[in-house]
Order: C-alpha cells, then structure tokens, then sequence
C-alpha cells in the first residue's frame, strides 16, 4: 500500500512516541555513577555461621550465661541501574541460657541496598535499633591502609590489605582478606538494662569483591549493678565467589643472642623466688594449724547481694477445693456397758430388755 508524505511523517513520529514509552521507565532511573570498586551481581551470595555469647557476669550478672548460634544467608538478586540491590536475607537461631530457657527463631525476607552509598535503602535485614545504617555485609574493596569503612552504625579503619583469616575450605587453612577494626563506647538501654558499652570490632572482607568473610565482635557491658562482656563471631562456611588462599601467619620466633640468656636467668630468678616463699608459707601455716586439724579452704559462694539465677522448686499446694482430696474414712468406736443376768449370771448390754442367754426379762 502506497503512503503520502504527511501518513509518512505521521507513522515515523508514532514510531517514536511507542519507542519513548517504552524507554521512559529506564530513563526515570538515572544510572548509576561509575565506580571503581566491585559492583554486586545478581548471583552473588554467602552463607555464615555466627555464634553470640553472653558471660563473665559480675554483680546481678554473676554467674549467668547466654548462648546463641545463628546460620544465615546474604544472597543478590537484582542488581538496578541506579545503583540499588535486592537482596534476600535467611537465617534461623537457637538461644539458650544456663537457667535452661531456650528458643528457637527463623527469619528471612528482602531488603534493598545502595552499591554507592553502602547504605540500606529499603528495609534491613532486621537491623533494628540503627539509625540509617551502612550494610555490615559489603564494602568498598579498593580501600587502603589508612582507610574507613562503616558496618550499621560503626566505624573501622583499614590496617592491613594482605591478613590471613582462618577458613577450614582453604586448602592453606587461611585465606586473604582486608582487616578493619573499629573501637568506641555507647549507651546500652535494652531488656538487659542500661549499661555503658565499650566495644572493639575487626572485622574481615574478601579483596575482590568486598563482602564480609568475618568478624570478631567484642563488648563489655558495666553499670553500678553490674556488668557482663557481649561477644559476636560470624565466619562464612560457603560463598558463590572464590576466596584466594594465603600462607599460614608466621609463628613467633624467639629472640637470639643476649636477650635470650637474660631472659633465661630472669625466668630462674622469679622461681626461685616464688619456691622459697611457698615453702615459707607452708612453714608458717604448720606452725598455726592445730594437730590433727586439717585446713580446709574458704567453702565458694556468690557475691553478696548476687541473685541465685537457679530455680528453685517447691512442692505443689494442697488442693482444698471439694472433690479434689479423696474421702476419708471415718471409724467411731463405741463403749457399751455390761450388766449380769438377774437369774443366770450372764452379762449382757444395759440396753438389752432380756437375757441372751436365759430369756429373762432384765429388772
């Protein structure tokens, strides 16, 4: 079919219209900025094992423990072209104390972040608490020695590039990763109760692509009431990305020459020293002791004023509600008189009107 040059131009600028409608999502997402760092891709993922530990209580914490062993998952789904991830987050938890409380918790569900800004962008993976957190999970790979990088709400400055990290996957036992660590204190006010925290976190990260291979989260928590130390370890067991192996750390070696055999007389010194007062104390100890009395050690027992975190049990209540105690059975025993027989002799009741006996009527 022929057309004119006015239906030409008609259909050549419908043409268009359709291919701008199309466009225009794409286009109401201005692209991302280049960046030089690893970009996160659909695919990318890792899994972990984490265990959380509450101990060393003192005060109204003397003696209570917490434990807490998590499995969790960070995996990438989408990758926008403004920079945001959507990413999937699982993990499921079993926590227990030492007064044999325990729970079982799962969760998981998807939450957005930014590959340039390192922030949550929509949702967490129910970090709660932070305000506008950084992601814990992903950094940026290309920082230096000297460099920062922020987990939640929490900066770490980069001291080494090359540091070995413990994993049992890698065929050396180590493998590379870039070593932050971070130091600061803060108001802890949570069903613990309120405490002043100071913490020290180093955490571990695979050069190549940024994202966490682990961390050593360590907190001490005190109050005028007491206290306690809070620490978190999280470790990858699998990660979609290889990780390069390095060599085992070197071992401390001892120093050579002077140092050593000064070193040596010093250790001989301080046990000499140390034999020669336990054998005064033992000495002095027999001399006080009675004969034949042995010296029995302080018994150990809690801090004064320490709650007893042991349940203690009593007996159950006596149930007093009618029906809820089985009957008991009454015996009334009765004493009964005897008076003889005015014609034979034989006793009988009082209340009796003849002899048993004789037949007589009783007079």
């Amino acid at each position: 079919m022929k057309t004119g040059p006015i239906t030409g131009v008609l259909l050549l600028l419908a043409v268009l219209g359709l291919a701008l409608a199309l466009a225009s999502p794409a286009l109401a997402q201005s692209p991302a900025a280049p960046v030089s760092h690893y970009v996160p891709r659909a695919g990318d993922s890792l899994t972990y094992s984490e265990e959380i530990v509450l101990d060393n209580g003192y005060g109204n914490y003397t003696g209570y423990t917490e434990h807490d062993f998590i499995n969790g998952s960070i995996s990438v789904g989408a990758v926008a072209g403004n920079g945001s991830v959507a990413t999937h987050y699982a993990s499921t938890g079993n926590w227990s104390n030492n007064q044999g409380q325990s729970e079982f918790s799962g969760e998981h569900g998807w939450f957005g972040f930014s590959y340039q800004s390192y922030l949550y962008v929509n949702g967490t993976d129910n970090q709660t608490g932070y305000t506008n957190p950084f992601v814990w999970f992903y950094v940026n790979n290309t920082v230096g020695v000297g460099g920062g990088v922020t987990l939640l709400n929490s900066p770490l400055t980069v001291d080494a590039v090359a540091a070995a990290y413990p994993m049992a996957s890698s065929p050396t036992g180590y493998v590379v990763t870039i070593r932050a660590e971070g130091n600061g204190s803060y108001q802890r006010n949570d069903i613990y109760g309120i405490f002043t925290a100071t913490y020290t976190w180093v955490a571990y990260f695979d050069p190549s692509t940024g994202y966490i291979v682990g961390y050593q989260y360590t907190e001490q928590d005190s109050s005028s009431s007491g206290g306690f130390t809070w620490t978190d370890t999280l470790s990858d067991t699998h990660t979609s990305f290889p990780l390069t192996a390095a060599s085992a750390p070197p071992t401390p070696s001892s120093s050579s020459g002077g140092f050593s055999e000064t070193l040596v007389v010093l250790i001989v010194v301080v046990v000499v020293v140390v034999i020669a007062i336990l054998v005064l104390v033992a000495v002095r100890a027999r001399r006080r002791s009675r004969p034949g009395l042995a010296n029995a050690s302080l018994p150990q027992h809690a801090a004064p004023g320490a709650p007893a975190f042991a349940r203690t049990f009593q007996p159950p209540p006596v149930n007093l509600v009618p029906g809820g105690q089985p009957a008991v059975q009454q015996i009334v025993i009765r004493e009964t008189v005897k008076v003889p027989c005015a014609y034979c002799g034989t006793l009988m009741d009082s209340t009796a009107t003849v002899c048993p006996k004789c037949g007589a009527p009783r007079t």
